[in-house]
């Protein structure tokens, strides 16, 4: 069998280093296992503008995609403010700013184990 097999916290970690080099801000990988029954980790971070929101996306989904970590699913747009990567054990949020204060998906997963914060 072929290919790299990576276990489900280092594509968490994997998609938050790239959320860091991609220059998103306030960068979040939470543990949510216990608390969530259809993710273990999120990764939760904003970026500036419309093109720099997908931009990250982007390359989070390729770069995995090249480790054979393929995502189930996609929602949202860049217009929208919001973006969503499920890679099924581990959900990806990419927000625009005004977004991410108003669903403030931090506090509503406030019980989750911190991981990892990158400012």
């Amino acid at each position: 069998m072929a290919g790299v097999f990576l276990e489900i916290e280092e594509i968490a970690r994997l998609a938050t280093e790239i959320a860091s080099e991609k220059q998103a801000k306030d960068i979040v990988m939470l543990d949510v296992r216990g608390l969530c029954s259809f993710a273990d980790y999120f990764v939760i971070c904003t970026g500036d503008v419309k093109r720099h929101i997908e931009a990250i996306r982007q390359t989070i989904s390729t770069t995995l995609k090249g480790k054979g970590v393929i995502p189930l699913h996609n929602e949202g747009t860049a217009d929208s403010g919001w973006m969503l990567v499920d890679f099924g054990s581990v959900v990806v949020h990419i927000f625009a700013p005004q977004e991410r204060d108003y669903y403030q998906l931090d506090e509503l997963w406030n019980k989750a184990t911190l991981v990892v914060r990158i400012q």
